[in-house]
């Protein structure tokens, strides 16, 4: 069959479900994973004929599309910043929001970074006949950083990739997941340490501190569900979506607690969060004695990111 067939397939069977053109991103990232051929091959050989092994696990993934499954379990792949990730349905889908999220972290400790870097270059101009050494106080440690509720271990994994002399651990309440997370470590080739803990455990004790604490946990409540789409209600995990209607801070009061023993001082502390309760987040942790709170928007415009320094 044609290839270009195929795609007309994929647009008259998903058309009433999906806009065009998110049924050609299906289909060009459809035939780039199983084919490994570019989205613009149609353009250069418009007449391309596929085998029937080729045409297979095209029209698979096309019965499965039209349940409303995610590509992203459908291909078993998911891309996170410069990651590829192997996602299933014991995690969530990575999304860009979080991308932003890891991306303020990388920021704030490039920033960091650079401060210390040039106070050690000002003291050594001043003193450039003092042994090495002198000056080691103010040569910046190894990062130590706690990703809460990893999933699919993107946020470790990333930050374990941008800052390679950083320590990173994450943790989460689900065995599945934290298989999945360990795969992707494994293949993006970084070193994170995975526990398997839950952050609502009051008597979770790590005996370490953090300079950097970061978690996209639980914060969609129940009244909210008409809002979320089929191929994420139907299909991602419930237990790392959905919190109470009657207590949707749970997981926040949770980690500030957590926070409050793990952090260090000027320990910085980042959230992603549902945009309806931003306040009421910096509320929690202005309870718990976080200071410096600020608030950001996503790329959509949502309060989505929060970010607090530890007295």
């Amino acid at each position: 069959m044609l290839l270009r067939d195929i795609k007309n397939i994929f647009q008259n069977d998903l058309g009433k479900i999906y806009p065009k053109e998110e049924i050609d991103s299906f289909f060009y990232g459809c035939i780039e994973h199983y084919l490994k051929m570019e989205r613009f091959i149609l353009a250069i050989k418009p007449n391309i004929v596929l085998t029937k092994e080729e045409e297979q696990p095209l029209f698979e993934a096309l019965a499965q599309l039209k349940l409303q499954k995610p590509l992203q379990y459908v291909l078993g792949t998911a891309h996170f910043m410069d990651l590829e990730l192997q996602v299933n349905e014991h995690v969530l889908i990575p999304r860009p929001e979080t991308e932003e999220l890891v991306q303020w972290i990388l920021d704030d400790v490039n920033d960091q970074i650079s401060d210390v870097g040039g106070q050690i270059s000002e003291v050594r101009d001043q003193k450039s006949g003092e042994e090495k050494g002198e000056n080691s106080n103010l040569r910046p440690s190894p990062l130590t950083i706690l990703d809460i509720g990893t999933g699919s271990g993107c946020i470790a994994i990333a930050l374990a990739k941008q800052l390679p002399n950083a320590k990173v651990y994450a943790l989460d309440v689900s065995k599945d997941a934290l298989k999945v997370a360990q795969g992707n470590a494994k293949n993006n080739q970084v070193d994170v340490e995975f526990l398997h803990k839950s952050i609502l455990d009051p008597g979770l004790d790590l005996e370490l501190q953090f300079d950097i604490i970061v978690s996209n946990p639980p914060y969609v409540r129940n009244l909210e569900k008409l809002e979320i789409h089929k191929n994420v209600k139907d299909y991602e995990p419930n237990l790392a979506l959905f919190v109470p209607d009657d207590d949707a801070l749970v997981f926040y009061r949770a980690i500030a607690q957590f926070s409050k023993r793990h952090l260090s001082r000027k320990g910085s502390l980042y959230l992603e969060i549902n945009q309806y309760l931003g306040e009421e987040t910096k509320r929690v942790l202005k309870a718990h004695n976080f200071s410096e709170i600020e608030l950001r928007k996503d790329i959509f415009g949502n309060d989505r990111m929060l970010k607090a320094i530890r007295v």
